[in-house]
């Protein structure tokens, strides 16, 4: 009968031939893992958001000259956006509204942040069709409700950016946005 040591040259009493071939096993699997690292973080930097999109990914807008009842028109990744400051009697008119009587129904405090009530901050894009609304500009048409109205097929928004009138099936969307100082806001 034969013993392990006859019946394979390679294994040798003191293991070496093993260690050796266990060694280069290992030295190859590193270095192809090590190689494909290398070929694979090209590959998936490729999909990264390059630097002008990830510049209009969020937008300051410094709000300490917006006066209590004025709006202003800004954009975020390419889309107008109306910044409002409501007044207590807007505010006071927006909480009076029967909720369950909306056709898209959102209270005041759930479109805008806790400890600042009194800004709405909305996408300036209609939910019909996409126009953009009048009432954030001095003398322009604020609708039957007071707060947005839009010129192409009739949609009246109330102060709270709600829809009230018209073929208008949601509410204006409220961005994403935080309040990074009592006069800055970042969008996004």
């Amino acid at each position: 009968m034969a013993t392990v040591e006859q019946a394979d040259p390679v294994l040798k009493e003191d293991g070496e031939g093993v260690r050796r071939r266990d060694f280069i096993n290992i030295a190859a699997l590193g270095v192809a893992g090590v190689g494909a690292t290398i070929a694979v973080i090209p590959l998936v930097n490729q999909m990264n958001p390059s630097a002008d999109v990830r510049a209009l990914s969020s937008v300051d807008i410094d709000i300490s000259s917006i006066q209590p009842g004025q709006a202003i028109k800004s954009t975020w990744r390419k889309q107008p956006i109306f910044v409002r400051n409501l007044t207590p009697k807007e505010i006071a008119e927006a909480n009076a509204v029967n909720v369950s009587t909306l056709r898209d129904p959102q209270t005041l405090a759930e479109r805008t942040e806790e400890g600042h009530e009194n800004w709405l901050i909305t996408l300036a894009v209609c939910t019909h069709l996409g126009c953009i609304p009048l009432g954030a500009g001095e003398g322009e048409n604020k609708g039957a409700f007071g707060g947005y109205f839009c010129p192409c097929h009739g949609s009246s928004y109330d102060t709270a950016a709600r829809i009230r009138q018209g073929p208008a099936p949601r509410n204006l969307e409220v961005p994403p946005y935080t309040f990074t100082s009592d006069t800055v806001v970042q969008i996004g």
